[in-house]
């Protein structure tokens, strides 16, 4: 029940919830046993109750209600009636709007914030002035003591405007940051999957260029073709199923297949696996995977025919991956948009594992060392 109320206020208009106080400093202010309690700025004598009172009363609160909505306006309004009020002697209960009606516009003005304050400073020095030719004995000290009081109320809302709009900011930069990282992650992602399959089919379809005096030979090149076309179809579906808030993440890789469609495309592969996945191995098993498909597109692509080793190592604790292929150049693998290998290295580091690629034995050799599972 007490939710279902305070679901209903927080959809209610700004000016619906600001209005029960400035109807309750109204009613206040007619009380009779509270004539005269209110501010006293000046100490000018009382003046008893009159319609001109009953009209400043009204300018004082009623402004309260657009507090949020026009803060300027009911900042004007409340203190023109707070000086008519002071200057009368009136001293009601409704002189409390003026310190509100300070926070608020404080907290919700959005601009000429400076201006405000040099406005309000100066009109207040003239009901300083005003007062003191009517009579005032409230002194030098008093009138300061009071402005500290209002400034202090101004700095109250200036101080919540700043937290705000430092949290607004924080929330901004946090979005902004989110949108990068998923833009990145998305790149990386279609780099790696579509980069893999892309550069299968161009050197398989390169090869069938040469192989029309072999009919068997050009039918299972183009074949191997159109199994590369799906496989990169499937891959594309499943990268689109991660963009789905809904879906699941499920590792669906296959190293072996993998392994098999590089070969299909001409590349000697020498293939090796030690030791079972894990259950728990979590996306250590995903980068693993992404880890031995660059290396192997980097290999179609710079070193094609030569031979490829790729030796994979599934431990209690981490997964270590090693592709290493003869002949190839370490600036030409490093080579391109840059995504490949970089990418593989913030994968691998997001995990706590360790990622080195470069010239090594005659040939270039990418090793990754990947955590997985959850540590003891």
């Amino acid at each position: 029940m007490n939710r279902a109320i305070r679901d209903l206020w927080r959809r209610l208009d700004v000016t619906v919830q600001d209005a029960p106080i400035a109807l309750l400093l109204v009613l206040a202010s007619f009380v009779p046993a509270l004539h005269s309690k209110g501010t006293q700025l000046g100490d000018l004598p009382a003046r008893p109750m009159d319609a001109l009172a009953g009209v400043v009363i009204a300018l004082e609160c009623l402004p309260l209600i657009v507090r949020r909505r026009w803060p300027a306006v009911c900042l004007v309004v409340v203190s023109l009636a707070f000086a008519v009020d002071q200057l009368r002697g009136y001293h009601t209960v409704a002189g409390t709007a003026l310190p509100i009606a300070l926070v608020s516009a404080g907290l919700h003005l959005e601009f000429h914030r400076r201006a405000t304050v040099i406005v309000a400073t100066v009109a207040y020095v003239a009901l300083a002035i005003g007062l003191d030719r009517d009579g005032s004995t409230e002194g030098v000290a008093g009138f300061v003591t009071f402005y500290l009081a209002l400034a202090a109320a101004w700095g109250i809302g200036a101080w919540l405007w700043l937290s705000r709009s430092a949290e607004a900011e924080r929330r901004r930069h946090v979005a902004e940051a989110t949108r990068v990282a998923e833009r990145t992650s998305i790149a990386r992602e279609l780099h790696d999957v579509v980069t893999h399959h892309v550069t299968a089919m161009v050197v398989q379809a390169e090869a069938a260029r040469y192989l029309t005096a072999a009919p068997d030979r050009l039918d299972q090149t183009l074949q191997a073709i159109t199994d590369t076309g799906r496989r990169s179809l499937t891959d594309l579906r499943h990268l689109l199923d991660l963009l789905n808030p809904d879906h699941s993440p499920e590792f669906v890789g296959d190293l072996r297949g993998l392994v098999e469609q590089t070969r299909q495309a001409g590349q000697p592969v020498e293939f090796a696996e030690e030791g079972e996945t894990s259950r728990d191995a979590g996306s250590a098993e995903a980068v693993a995977y992404r880890v031995v498909q660059e290396a192997l597109t980097n290999a179609l692509k710079y070193a094609h025919g030569n031979q490829t080793k790729v030796h994979v190592r599934y431990g209690e604790r981490e997964i270590t991956v090693e592709v290493g292929t003869e002949g190839v150049r370490s600036s030409a693998a490093s080579g391109g948009s840059g995504r490949g290998l970089a990418g593989l290295r913030e994968r691998v580091d997001v995990l706590g594992g360790e990622f080195s690629a470069g010239q090594r034995e005659g040939g270039f050799v990418v090793r990754a060392r990947i955590p997985a599972g959850n540590p003891s």
